[in-house]
């Protein structure tokens, strides 16, 4: 017979732990199942370079924040690992690591089941808190690279050392890519850079970080009910003790810009021509943050450093920001490509129904159709910040609080005297 259990949390990273905080905190019996290690991804899917990408100020997770004293630091990915660490000491969660999870359907118990490589449990209430970022997304034709071509994942590189000689095409412009190709700059690989449409903004505007100003005007607290549906993850590095991210920077360093990529054939690269209309586009989401930073900080009439002007020969066509088209992969040398082109969700293991077609989670709010069934640390499962360490205590409270009116309901239903005929 499975062990049963009133809730199972999948995943134990900031996610799953703040889960269990709050269920603690409420004294429901639950457990968590993680595949490897406490903040596994951290550990084993990050580059050796990788410094987190907000200030050491915004790192709390429930009932514990950064207690150091640089604050205003970028904290190293060992700096992360070891923060969430020492949460899951403080909380004590009754954790279980090294469980693969391989199912979640219903029992015939009408509970749900879990199943794993060592045991089966069944459940009132499921968590699924494995995160967001699960399965690279590569392009189909990928394969048509030339079989001597190194290939390798945003969350399988570690280091310039780890590629053969040559040059290195980095394929994505997003945090991964723009940081990465800016870690192989540093030890003199020559780089080129296929761009995508991109959100730049400046790591610290008017004496503040990015992340304070999300957090002062309340973007960070934006609800997907009200989120353009186009709006993109901000450009921010912590490399270097966090610097805005600017391609055009990049192509004075050396890097070679070049537009999206639409495919490979016949030992060629084929490039789209879009690479200054995302230059520009990145231009323009700076501007509308600093504008409306400028519009806040005269409404609430609050002191801060004036703007800098800029200079406008700074938004000049680099040097390196040629349009290239079409590239010959042997000519230019490049023996490795990087593909930084984003994630995509992996829960065929559920097979309750709470998916769409694609694969993923149809949720509000993390709940779904399926009664006790959750999700937790999706990007934007609520807000803007629900992904991020400062942001999923607050979705996991409030999940913590439906599994206990949903336990409360279902005591009481199973309590009332069945009707008279």
């Amino acid at each position: 017979m499975p062990e049963r259990i009133e809730t199972v949390i999948i995943g134990g990273g900031q996610a799953g732990l703040s889960m269990s905080y709050h269920l603690s905190q409420l004294g429901r019996e639950h457990i968590v199942l993680e595949r490897g290690r406490v903040a596994e991804r951290w550990r084993s899917e990050r580059w050796d370079s990788l410094a987190f990408q907000t200030p050491s100020w915004m790192m709390r997770l429930p009932g514990y924040a950064y207690e150091g004293d640089e604050p205003e630091a970028f904290m190293h990915r060992d700096g992360v690992v070891r923060f969430i660490e020492e949460y899951a000491r403080r909380i004590s969660p009754p954790l279980r690591c090294g469980i693969r999870v391989t199912g979640l359907d219903l029992s015939e118990s009408g509970n749900l089941r879990v199943a794993s490589d060592h045991f089966a449990l069944e459940a009132a209430n499921v968590v699924v808190a494995t995160g967001p970022y699960q399965v690279p997304s590569v392009p189909a034709f990928s394969t048509a690279l030339p079989f001597d071509t190194f290939q390798v994942t945003a969350n399988r590189y570690t280091n310039p050392s780890q590629l053969p000689s040559g040059n290195v095409l980095v394929v994505g412009s997003g945090n991964s890519g723009c940081q990465i190709a800016e870690d192989l700059l540093q030890s003199d690989r020559r780089v080129y850079l296929s761009t995508r449409p991109h959100r730049r903004v400046p790591r610290r505007y008017r004496g503040k970080d990015f992340g304070w100003w999300q957090e002062k005007t309340g973007a960070a607290d934006r609800t997907v009910d009200n989120l353009p549906a186009d709006v993109r993850t901000p450009l921010l590095t912590g490399m270097n003790g966090g610097h805005d991210v600017d391609l055009r920077r990049l192509a004075l360093q050396g890097v070679t810009l070049v537009g999206s990529l639409n495919g490979i054939s016949g030992g060629r690269l084929h490039f789209a021509s879009d690479l200054e209309e995302n230059l520009a586009r990145g231009d323009e989401t700076f501007d509308q943050f600093t504008r409306s930073a400028d519009e806040y900080i005269l409404k609430h009439e609050i002191e801060a450093p004036a703007a800098l002007e800029r200079n406008p020969r700074d938004r000049m066509r680099s040097p390196t920001a040629s349009v290239i088209r079409d590239l010959d992969i042997r000519s230019a040398c490049i023996t490795s490509v990087i593909w930084a082109t984003g994630y995509r969700y992996d829960f065929g293991w559920i097979k309750c129904a709470v998916l769409d077609a694609s694969g993923r989670p149809i949720h509000r709010r993390g709940v779904t159709a399926v009664p006790g069934v959750y999700f937790l640390g999706l990007s934007r499962l609520h807000k803007v910040k629900s992904a991020f360490l400062s942001g999923v205590g607050e979705d996991a409270a409030y999940l913590a609080e439906h599994i206990v009116n949903r336990s409360t309901s279902r005591r009481v239903s199973a309590l009332s005297p069945a009707p008279a005929i």
